[in-house]
């Protein structure tokens, strides 16, 4: 046997075996990217639009259905309409929209789409789950006793095992999300 061999005892022995892959062939997958599945979109729509009155590096609201627009976090008292009407051009409310200053004049600002839905309910986040065990209701986190019809109405098209996640928006206007288990 020679100090320098030209191929390793392992991979005689794979080759010898049968195990060995023909040299030059490649698996298919062995290609950047397909590592697993895709990200899902963060944001429906990004855009930028000069508004120099606006203060403050970030802003974050929703526009309601009728148009309207609730302001989650703004520094000053500066008019928004700006960035929704960037996100308006291709965007119809309601959504949900974050503004990001990029330079002294110019933002940047991304914005998704929203469903909302109209009911009467204690708390600021409403957790509704349903599965083969039954149905859980959570009002901020705690289980309570109960049902609020609409959020039903809202999962059953899911299929029968479904959640939706609900965030008060202003009164008894709600952010929902429905997602089948």
């Amino acid at each position: 046997m020679g100090l320098f061999r030209r191929e390793s005892l392992h991979e005689r022995l794979a080759r010898e075996g049968g195990l060995a892959e023909p040299s030059g062939v490649r698996a298919a997958w062995d290609e950047a990217g397909i590592h697993g599945t895709a990200r899902a979109r963060e944001w429906d729509l990004v855009a930028t639009v000069a508004a120099p009155e606006i203060q403050g590096d970030a802003v974050d609201f929703v526009a309601l259905p009728d148009g309207s627009l609730l302001v989650e976090e703004e520094q000053g008292d500066a008019n928004l309409e700006p960035l929704a009407t960037a996100v308006e051009q291709k965007l119809q409310p309601p959504y949900r929209a974050r503004g990001a200053r990029q330079t002294d004049v110019l933002w940047a600002v991304s914005a998704r789409r929203i469903e909302t839905a109209r009911f009467e309910a204690d708390g600021e986040r409403v957790d509704l789950t349903e599965t083969a065990d039954g149905k859980i209701l959570r009002v901020d986190g705690m289980p309570v006793f109960g049902s609020i019809p609409a959020l039903e109405q809202l999962g059953e098209p899911a299929g029968p095992s479904y959640a939706v996640h609900a965030q008060r928006l202003d009164a008894d206007l709600w952010e929902v999300r429905v997602a089948t288990l």
